[in-house]
């Protein structure tokens, strides 16, 4: 118990510290943000913090800090350590510094943000690869929430899918307002009950199990099955520590705060807030099945979505606590798919410069969006997730270094390029080792993969302070 409680005391202290020092660095003014000046009473309007904090929350929390924080949680109480300062000084970097990008570019979608900085070629590459990316998030995150909702209705899959598909049609058209700012307070009103539910039952020893403590023995490096750590578990909790797929959602916040200021609390708070989310998670999982070893059991036997249900009924009773705490779940990733269809829509409306006002210009990217997302429904969610998750990753590494070339640009003079630059290189060894040994990547050994990933990340660093830095000196 005590490692879980100082691991959420750090994220928390995190916030109020790190946070301040990455909002300080950015330096926020009293310019008119694009709310105010854009005001199109469909993506660009203006919102009351707490509606956009919760908005953003929910946008970014889909399955990642739950279904990836169980899988991260097989390799023991160690996942509490990625989930901290991933949080802190990655994740929440990522997405206070794609959220104000945005805003000071007009709320432009994160693959011009990135073009805008990294040249012409980069802004293709970033155009294809966020669409891809939003497609497959909405896809895991279409067949998650129906999987769930199936489990607590009765219902068969076949009739619950049409009709989040058809709540994430209404989702992607309609104004920002009409249902998403409408709906989101209750569904993270479940969210929270959730969370707390399942934090106070691990805290007061329901069902007899104890929380383990983090030691030498039960980090379990290796993990069940000999899967290394490295870099497996990074690619596997994702959301809840870090994530791309956040920064494809920050610019539609981007375009609905009324004040620059206001980015910490909702862009950095947010994930915070995730990290937190997927703390518990994390630690629901390792202490309900009392070892990692009975955890990656019930993973394997049941699936996440079983073992969900069993945390939930396990820590809250079977009545409304446990039906409450279902439906946080399902309402994360129901609403982050249903923004991600969204920030697909506008990705391509901002490429091919298609104002989004009349109702006709959305539809003509809501259709063929939703309809590739309907088919890809239809494939095995274990292979759509493992895309969905190297991708997620990769995206992050390219907002990061984005973002250290910003504020080498911004603040010259000044060392706030490293904020940034030291996650990407970080995330620049993740997802280029990762992609190396995967059974979907190359499928190299170990003693392979993991050299040529440090050589590629040492590449990235050297190649931007190349550009950077060093040109600087010439």
């Amino acid at each position: 118990m005590t490692a879980f409680l100082f691991a959420l005391c750090a994220l928390i202290v995190g916030y109020f510290v790190y946070g301040k020092i990455v909002e300080h660095v950015f330096g926020p003014t009293d310019r008119p943000t694009p709310a105010l000046r854009h005001n199109d009473g469909v993506d660009y309007i203006p919102l009351p913090t707490w509606k956009v904090f919760m908005i953003q929350l929910l946008n970014i929390a889909g399955l990642g800090p739950i279904f990836g924080a169980l899988g991260g949680a097989i390799w023991g109480p160690s996942v509490y350590l990625w989930i901290v300062f991933g949080t802190i000084f990655a994740g929440g970097v990522h997405d206070y510094l794609s959220g104000m990008i945005s805003l000071r570019e007009d709320g432009k979608s994160i693959s011009e943000v990135v073009g805008n900085h990294m040249g012409s070629t980069m802004l293709f590459i970033m155009r294809v690869f966020s669409v891809v990316l939003l497609v497959l998030v909405g896809t895991v995150f279409m067949t998650g929430p129906a999987g769930l909702l199936s489990h607590l209705t009765g219902v068969a899959v076949t009739y619950v899918l049409p009709c989040v598909l058809l709540y994430y049609f209404l989702a992607t058209l309609l104004p920002i307002d009409t249902l998403i700012a409408r709906f989101y307070p209750i569904f993270g009103a479940c969210l929270i009950i959730m969370a707390l539910g399942i934090m106070a039952g691990m805290l007061l020893g329901v069902g007899g199990h104890t929380m383990p403590e983090m030691t030498l023995e039960n980090l379990h490096p290796l993990g069940p099955d000999k899967m290394p750590i490295w870099p497996l578990m990074f690619i596997t909790v994702a959301c809840g520590a870090v994530s791309g797929f956040h920064s494809t959602q920050s610019p539609l916040m981007a375009r609905c705060l009324k004040d620059e200021r206001l980015g910490r609390p909702v862009f950095y708070g947010a994930m915070v807030a995730e990290g937190i989310i997927a703390l518990i998670w994390a630690a629901a999982g390792i202490t309900f099945y009392d070892s990692t070893g009975g955890l990656a059991a019930a993973m394997k036997a049941g699936g996440a979505g079983t073992v969900v249900n069993d945390i939930c009924i396990g820590f809250m009773g079977t009545g409304i606590g446990s039906v409450l705490a279902m439906l946080g779940v399902i309402a994360c990733p129901i609403t982050s798919g249903d923004t991600a269809f969204r920030s697909a829509r506008l990705t391509l409306a901002d490429w091919l410069g298609v104002p989004q006002e009349k109702a006709t210009k959305r539809l003509l990217f809501a259709v063929p969006l939703l309809t590739v997302g309907g088919i890809l429904s239809q494939m095995d969610f274990n292979i759509v997730w493992r895309y969905f998750s190297w991708t997620n990753q990769t995206l992050a590494m390219i907002v990061l270094w984005t973002g250290a070339v910003y504020l080498y640009r911004t603040k010259v003079g000044s060392k706030a390029f490293i904020i940034p630059m030291v996650p990407a290189t970080f995330m620049s060894a993740v997802t280029s080792t990762y992609i190396l040994q995967a059974p979907e990547g190359l499928k190299l050994a170990t003693s392979i993969s993991y050299p040529i990933g440090i050589i590629f990340a040492v590449f990235c660093l050297a190649l931007f302070l190349k550009k950077t830095v060093l040109s600087s000196r010439d």
